[in-house]
């Protein structure tokens, strides 16, 4: 029975008392390649299998012991014979205080792996630093379920319990571009801390998704009025506002917006005033509008209709500055279409005869050394009748103290009359023929320099884009024909 509980000692000393150096070094053997296979100590421990099979083999060498032990004559003194039955039993604490120590040792192990696990999470936040959100997000998302995990699952770790700190650092790195002032950047972080409370542990988050309210009302206020007249913005000036408005309508943030939009539109009115730049200030005011009717909230309804008078400011302003660069051609196109969409503007007279004389200018520039005058000159008036004596129909537009254009109908029964190199340099003879015959208008023009155009429309006989320019002096007390005709250039 001695040689038995030696035995269970996991070193095969029954064996040794009795000598039998073959079955210790059996013993000795599966000891040691327990050892091997058990150290150093893992999160997985030792598999079952082998602690059971082990178990077995201890209890198979025991009996083993305790039989042989029950068949040998022993040569042991009477002083070994009374120590070896309390050395067995104490022996018997070899594997169980092995045992012991290996499932600390386990633990540990444990432990770090949750550290590690742990660090890794905090590197992985570490790493989305200073990429843009979208790309950093999925990193985070990553990090996140790591910290959900080991605070919920084993918040009695070390590891567990060092979550809320990391937490805090996880808010405090995401919330960054905040901090650096970036507002626009700032949005998609906050708005994704602010979001966890949906999607992550309520007990843990605590109250860290609403301490986000406020920097992202901010930022949400100070993205969208930054953008205010900024066609190049992303995100738009009313993606931004709209969102403050919803998310956050009793916000001090909110407030603020309707001030805010009404000295933007201000700065870029006065700035009209100064006539450096009227078409980019008046872009800068047309997006602005756009912005501001895209905006739902009504508390911005009357900066809405200050915006939309200085769009048509602006669009008056530009066309007169394109006029003055001796920019004829935008400035036609801008006043045509000022005057098509403010038809009641008082100004709308004035935008056509800018229009009108920008596009003579194109043809003849000293047409355009100044402005038509805002208003027609009083005194008395010269009359011009004009008589078409050519085949399409023409238009006639004049320019100096008043400015204005007319139409004729074409002459049915005209046709082109020879150029310079058919003529053999004979005089044009034009309008000759019964005046019945003749389309005709009647001008009345105060005195002073006028500038003509004739444009006259494609027909069989005339090509479309056919244009002619001309001057003449109106003196007072007289009175003026103008006949327009075609030559065929030869």
């Amino acid at each position: 029975m001695l040689t038995g509980l030696l035995n269970l000692s996991c070193l095969g000393l029954g064996y040794i008392v009795l000598r039998n150096w073959i079955g210790a070094a059996l013993c000795w053997a599966a000891t040691a390649a327990l050892l091997v296979l058990a150290l150093p100590a893992d999160v997985d421990g030792v598999p079952a299998g082998l602690l059971i099979g082990y178990g077995v083999f201890l209890l198979l060498v025991a009996a083993d012991g305790a039989r042989r032990g029950l068949r040998a004559t022993l040569s042991l003194g009477a002083s070994f014979r009374r120590l070896a039955l309390p050395l067995a039993v104490v022996l018997l604490a070899v594997p169980a205080g092995g045992s012991l120590a290996y499932g600390a040792a386990r633990d540990e192990a444990k432990e770090q792996a949750l550290l590690e696990r742990l660090s890794a999470a905090d590197a992985q936040v570490k790493s989305a630093d200073g990429l843009a959100f979208d790309k950093a997000e999925p990193i985070l998302a990553k990090a996140l379920d790591a910290y959900e995990d080991l605070g919920t699952n084993k918040a009695g770790s070390r590891a567990g319990k060092l979550v809320p700190a990391r937490l805090d650092a996880y808010y405090e790195s995401v919330s960054a571009p905040y901090r650096n002032k970036t507002y626009c950047e700032a949005i998609a972080p906050l708005k994704h801390l602010r979001g966890l409370d949906g999607t992550f542990d309520k007990e843990l988050l605590g109250a860290r998704p609403a301490k986000t309210d406020e920097p992202l009302a901010h930022s949400l206020y100070e993205c969208g009025t930054s953008a205010l007249g900024v066609y190049t913005a992303t995100p738009a000036a009313e993606q931004s506002l709209n969102e403050l408005y919803d998310t956050f309508p009793k916000s001090s943030h909110t407030t603020r917006v309707e001030p805010a939009v009404r000295a933007a539109i201000k700065t870029r009115t006065d700035a009209l005033d100064s006539g450096t730049t009227p078409c980019d200030t008046t872009n800068e005011l047309r997006t602005l509008r756009r912005s501001l009717q895209a905006v739902s909230d009504a508390a911005l309804d009357g900066a809405t209709r200050e915006a939309k008078e200085a769009v048509q400011r602006g669009d008056f302003a530009c066309g007169t500055d394109q006029f003055k660069d001796k920019d004829y051609d935008n400035a036609a196109k801008t006043m045509t279409e000022y005057a098509k969409e403010y038809p009641d503007s008082p100004q709308a007279a004035h935008a056509r005869s800018i229009a009108i004389a920008a596009e003579i200018a194109d043809e003849e520039p000293a047409a355009g050394k100044s402005l038509p005058p805002a208003t027609v000159p009083g005194g008395s008036r010269m009359i011009m009748v004009v008589s078409n004596d050519g085949p399409g129909e023409v238009e006639l537009l004049y320019t100096g103290p008043m400015t204005g254009k007319v139409t004729l109908k074409t002459c049915t029964t005209c046709t082109k009359y020879p150029g310079p190199i058919l003529s053999q340099g004979k005089k044009i003879k034009a309008c000759t023929g019964p005046s019945s015959k003749y389309p005709k208008a009647t001008l009345l023009l105060p005195a002073g320099d006028y500038h003509f155009l004739q444009k006259r429309v494609s027909t069989g006989t005339s090509t479309a884009g056919d244009t002619k320019t001309s001057k003449a002096k109106i003196e007072p007390g007289y009175s003026y024909t103008n006949c327009l005709y075609v030559t065929s250039g030869f």
